[in-house]
This record gives C-alpha cells, structure tokens and sequence, in this order.
C-alpha cells in the first residue's frame, strides 16, 4: 500500500513539483546574474542632484501611458546605485526601471520577458496566474504524502541505517540508493522550502492558519464614500513623506497606487524588528485627503499574514545570507534529482 501511494502520487504530480523545485534552484543563481548582465535596468549611475524624483511625476507619466485603469507599485532602492521600479499593472503588465533621482527611464520589461521573469512566473504560477497557484499549493502540500510514504519504505530493520550510495554495480543500484538516501537526509529540507512556496503561493493558506489561530483577519480599510477631493489634493510624495513621518527611521519597502481614488494608497515600511526584506507595516491614506486610514504595524497582523514575515525571507534565502540560500539552492536541486530518479528507476522496472 505504501509503496503505491509513494509510486503513483510521484508519478501523478510528483513530477510538476520537481520541475518547479529545479527552477527554484536556477532562480537563485539566475537572478543575480541577471542583475550583472543587464545594468541598464538595476544600475543607476551616480547624479548630481541627490535628491529622489517626484513619485507624482512619475505617476502622472505612467497614468498618461498606460490610462487611468493602470495600477502602480513604485520599489524604491534598496542600496545605493539601485533603479526605482515601477511595477504596473492594466493594459500591460510589467516592470518599468527609472532613475531615482531623475526619473529618466532606463528600460521596461513584460511580466514574462526576458528568461528570469519567464523562469519566475513558471515558478510561482505555472503562467496559470491564480489558477497556477492554487494548483501548485496543493501538489505542494502533496509533497508530504510523498516524504511519508518514503520514510516507511526506507524504514530499516537494524540501526544505524545505512546511507551509502553503491555506484559499483551499476546505474540502476547507484540511482536506486541515491533515491533512498537523498530522500531521507534532505527530505525535511525540502519539505521546509516546498511548504513556504506553498504558503506564499495560495493565500487562503494563510486564512486558515488565522481561523486556527482563532485570530480575525486584519483587512484593508475602505475610503469613506463622503471624501472629496480638495483644491490642493496631495501629490503622492506628500502621502509618502505622512506615512514616513509615523516611523522615521523605516525604509519604504513599497508604495502601492491603485488605480482609482475610491482605494486607498498602501505605504509599506521595514521597521527594524520586522524579518521581511521589504516590510510588512502598512500606512493606509486617502488618495483625496491625505488622512491617515489606519497603520497596520507586521506584527499587529493577524496569524497567518503575520507568518508571511518569516516564510517569506525563509523561502528565498533572505533571513540566513548566503548559507540559507546555499541551502535553498541544495533543496531545489535536490527535489529536481529525486524526481527524474524516481522516474527513471520506475521505467527500466516498467520494462
């Protein structure tokens, strides 16, 4: 029974998340090599003027571009020398690099141009968007069925157990007991970053930790349907700069412009007690006013958004350096090399 539920349930879907878990493992050594061979996107060289461009600007440019049905989510640097994103939203999708100080573009990219961000959207949606995601969440979660039905079939009769790898007689010993041995040892590593991809990747995941939790979910607010823009409406630096007035020495990690005034706008901060690269504190405004809707600080959240501030620097390498993404490299590799294993041992006994 359990070698059946192991076979068929790999061989049903296992393969997808090897597939996944082998792109995992090239986005991370992908990325930066992206970021080397295209500066012309990330590389802002130095400007006289030091001061940062005007967001409204800047906003007022894409709006003109793209139309007023085009949402904006503006990344500001995170070091020196680093581009400002524009990440949009409606008639096209994708991420436009400008100059922080000028504001000058230096380029744009499609949401699936370019090999990095093809690689990443087959990742994290299978190109299905939603869809993909919640697709991938549950073979995901099948995952554990598989490292299960695995221990209990290496479950050896005598300790210690042994962890060789025989490669003297022949390819089909020495990928049988890699199999085996790559399996059990790096089994709960992987089970760790395919359990974060998972909980990243299909929020209602997240929702039902808070429910267990017995904690309500903390939502956006609404712009009161009475707002009315004034003479002298706020430009979005002046939202940016009331947000950053509440936390002065956080970093903004993201501003997110909807693309109508009846939303509000989400400044979001890294406070320094906060694990997430990019911070998980929200100041919500109105557009039309410039009041303060509520601030949400990460750790206020409710249960399963507030894990997110952990899962998701545990899932890319983020909360360990270099080491953790070592590992994060091993884990994706690994789950590539245990899938085409397991399908190659399974053919040549087919035959």
């Amino acid at each position: 029974m359990w070698l059946k539920v192991h076979r068929w349930t790999a061989l049903g879907i296992g393969w997808v998340l090897a597939a996944v878990g082998l792109m995992g493992a090239a986005l991370v050594v992908a990325q930066p090599l992206d970021r080397w061979g295209h500066p012309e996107l990330f590389v802002a060289a130095p400007a006289p003027d030091p001061s940062p461009a005007s967001l409204e600007t800047i906003r007022t440019r894409l709006s003109n571009e793209f139309g007023k049905t085009a949402s904006v989510t503006f990344r500001p640097p995170r070091e020196a020398g680093d581009t400002l994103w524009a990440i949009v939203r409606g008639p096209w999708n994708g991420t436009v690099y400008l100059h922080p100080q000028i504001g000058r573009e230096q380029g744009r990219r499609g949401e699936s141009e370019g090999f990095v961000n093809l690689l990443f959207k087959m990742h994290s949606s299978l190109l299905m968007q939603d869809t993909g995601k919640a697709l991938l969440a549950w073979i995901a979660l099948s995952y554990l069925f598989m490292l299960v039905s695995g221990l209990v079939l290496w479950w050896p009769l005598r300790w210690p157990p042994s962890l060789r790898i025989e490669l003297r007689r022949g390819l089909l010993r020495g990928l049988f007991d890699l199999h085996r041995t790559a399996g059990v040892v790096l089994g709960l590593l992987i089970a760790v970053s395919v359990a974060t991809g998972a909980y990243m990747a299909w929020r209602p995941l997240g929702e039902f930790v808070s429910a267990l939790a017995g904690s309500p979910l903390v939502k956006p607010p609404a712009v009161p349907k009475q707002s009315a823009a004034s003479e002298t409406r706020p430009t979005l630096d002046a939202l940016v700069a009331k947000a950053q007035a509440l936390f002065p020495e956080a970093p903004v990690g993201y501003v997110q412009v909807p693309s109508t005034p009846s939303r509000p706008v989400r400044v979001r901060l890294r406070l320094r007690d906060d694990p997430h690269p990019n911070g998980l504190t929200s100041i919500w405004l109105n557009p039309l006013t410039g009041e303060v809707l509520a601030v949400q600080r990460w750790n206020e959240l409710d249960t399963g958004a507030k894990a997110v501030s952990y899962v998701y620097p545990l899932h890319i390498g983020e909360l360990g350096g270099a080491p953790q993404q070592v590992l994060i490299f091993a884990s994706g590799l690994s789950l590539g090399v245990l899938g085409m294993s397991g399908l190659w041992l399974w053919w040549r006994r087919r035959r």
